[in-house]
């Protein structure tokens, strides 16, 4: 009959009735994968979508509180990394970059086959910035920039200027918004970086910029010149400000942290409103003793309070003792999230802004 519609198939209806689905990919590095869960978890609350997270299973009890959070939405595709030494799987505990990313590519096809076998595939990867190869897995691909826009924008800069390493004079990058200045040594990808020298790792940074879209974990209100740079340079306005994301009610158990937090933010509620330096420079970072020795002279010549998450950094003897009352240095897990919130907590150094 003219006009009659056509009865949509069982297998159309089934697909009809599963909410879209989303691949998640993070990279296994805390200052990496915890933004991207934290993320995945806003994600949620929004409501009607269902979420893969490609994990590996060392890596699968970071997902514990996101997975009780969110049981009927959320969902761990466990695949083993190959060519890693025995339980090592996440950056902190291997501490060789390179060769992390190097086995995670190896993940290519199990997730191709995985992908093309699901019953509801994905209409959508986020995936971290450090695995642009993801492109290249047949499903819409955004970027996640767990670091700023900023950063992105001066990669996306020097990529192909190979040749701005070869000057001795500061170079002022004049195509960027401010024409900032930097000495060769500390732009990125340098050619002395380990990173660097991989090829397969400058593709997979620059693939970001040929993603469906990039998302960072900061805001227009921090860095709208630089999106803006972004959006122009790739071409499309898929360029998504969503931080800073934050860990509400997925924190790191108390057990975790290597400080006594009563003790911690009593001192806190004493410090003026904005006054307090928070250092922290992740789970894959440790300052030389070069670098170390400048930034305690730094701290000591400001007279700035402070909060120094300093791990295994070499601090010099008898440093603690002169900034007694007015520093505090915490070696292990702080509750970062929950300092960062507090009124007196000023600023933040950290490696990547």
């Amino acid at each position: 009959m003219a006009g009659e519609m056509l009865s949509p198939t069982p297998q159309e209806s089934k697909r009809n009735r599963l909410k879209p689905h989303i691949m998640v990919f993070p990279y296994p590095a805390q200052g990496h994968l915890l933004p991207l869960l934290d993320l995945t978890h806003q994600l949620c609350l929004l409501g009607n979508v269902t979420v893969s997270i490609i994990v590996t299973p060392k890596n699968l009890p970071h997902l514990s509180p996101l997975l009780s959070a969110h049981p009927s939405a959320v969902s761990a595709v466990t695949l083993p990394l190959p060519h890693s030494p025995s339980g090592v799987e996440n950056v902190k505990d291997l501490g060789c970059t390179p060769h992390i990313m190097a086995s995670l590519r190896q993940l290519r096809e199990p997730i191709i086959k995985w992908v093309s076998s699901h019953q509801n595939p994905p209409v959508a990867l986020i995936s971290d910035f450090f695995l642009g190869w993801t492109n290249d897995l047949g499903v819409p691909r955004f970027a996640f920039f767990s670091s700023g826009a900023f950063f992105a924008s001066l990669v996306h800069y020097v990529s192909d200027k190979r040749h701005l390493y070869d000057q001795t004079e500061p170079v002022c990058i004049s195509d960027l918004p401010r024409s900032p200045v930097f000495k060769t040594e500390h732009l990125p990808l340098t050619p002395q970086s380990p990173l660097s020298r991989d090829v397969n790792i400058i593709r997979d940074m620059t693939m970001n910029f040929s993603s469906h879209g990039c998302i960072f974990n900061s805001c227009n209100c921090l860095e709208e010149e630089y999106m803006e740079y972004l959006k122009l340079k790739v071409g499309h306005n898929r360029v998504f400000g969503v931080g800073p994301v934050s860990s509400v009610g997925l924190g790191k158990g108390k057990s975790e942290l290597n400080v006594d937090v009563k003790t911690l933010f009593s001192w806190l509620d004493g410090c003026p409103d904005g006054s307090v330096l928070y250092i922290c420079f992740g789970s894959q970072k440790v300052l030389t003793k070069e670098q170390c020795d400048a930034l305690v002279l730094g701290l000591e010549k400001s007279m700035t309070p402070f909060v120094w998450v300093a791990k295994t950094d070499p601090i010099p003897d008898g440093f603690e003792d002169r900034v007694a009352g007015r520093g505090m240095i915490i070696r292990g897990w702080a509750p970062q999230v929950a300092v960062l919130s507090h009124v007196a907590v000023g600023g933040f150094l950290s490696h990547c802004g």
